[in-house]
């Protein structure tokens, strides 16, 4: 288990979790602190002069914090009430190549723990973008994100349950599990293509075709 985060405006913000969501904050110019104090604070860190290299992030480490399967952020075992507080840890949370997930500031990075997806696709919007259909996804966090190229819808299927786990792209290394319900509204859009020879179901979205499952009969021959 973590150490418990520094003191401070955001630490006072997390102690009152429980109170009642807010809406996301729409500015990012107020970023979390989010290292550790332990027996006493880490002395300050000279200032980078203008020009010159940019000073080092200070590594916190492993914070106590976790993203749970259902999409909500829990500190200190503990889930964060408050949505605007929520969004301004998700502003700031990046993805390592090797799959960790970090919260970092200018200043400062510490790791945190994600069960499955950071953001939860809870809608999807259909429209008409200069003639060609576009699926648009509202995240848990009330972040709007279209389907296209940079933004890929995937799902995993298990070969023996056939469950299907659907993913989209929010921001690089960062994706959204589509929920049940909004699967189910793509899988009424989904319509039959045929990629390397075998024949699929799947959406379009911004010109691009994405496979959601294979048609049934399909999966039964590949077996």
């Amino acid at each position: 288990m973590g150490k418990p985060m520094t003191t401070g405006r955001m630490d006072e913000a997390l102690k009152q979790s429980a109170m009642e969501n807010g809406t996301c904050l729409r500015t990012q110019a107020q970023k979390p602190d989010l290292c550790t104090q332990g027996a006493a604070a880490p002395p300050p860190k000279p200032k980078a002069k203008p020009g010159g290299p940019p000073r080092p992030r200070h590594e916190c480490g492993a914070l106590d914090m976790r993203i749970a399967r259902d999409g909500t952020w829990h500190y200190q075992g503990s889930p964060i009430g408050r949505k605007e507080l929520v969004c301004l840890f998700a502003s700031v949370l990046q993805r390592e190549a090797d799959g960790s997930y970090w919260l970092e500031t200018p200043a400062e990075r510490g790791s945190i723990t994600v069960e499955d997806a950071p953001f939860i696709a809870v809608e999807v919007f259909w429209r008409r973008c200069e003639g060609r259909q576009c699926l648009t996804f509202r995240t848990n966090l009330d972040e709007m994100v279209t389907a296209d190229a940079d933004h890929p819808i995937r799902v995993e299927i298990d070969r023996r349950s056939r469950e299907p786990r659907p993913y989209v792209m929010v921001r690089p290394g960062l994706e959204a599990r589509i929920n049940r319900a909004t699967f189910y509204e793509l899988v009424a859009m989904a319509e039959p293509e045929t990629l390397e020879g075998r024949e699929v179901l799947g959406v379009w979205s911004e010109g691009i075709f994405f496979p959601i499952d294979e048609v049934p009969g399909q999966a039964a021959l590949a077996q």
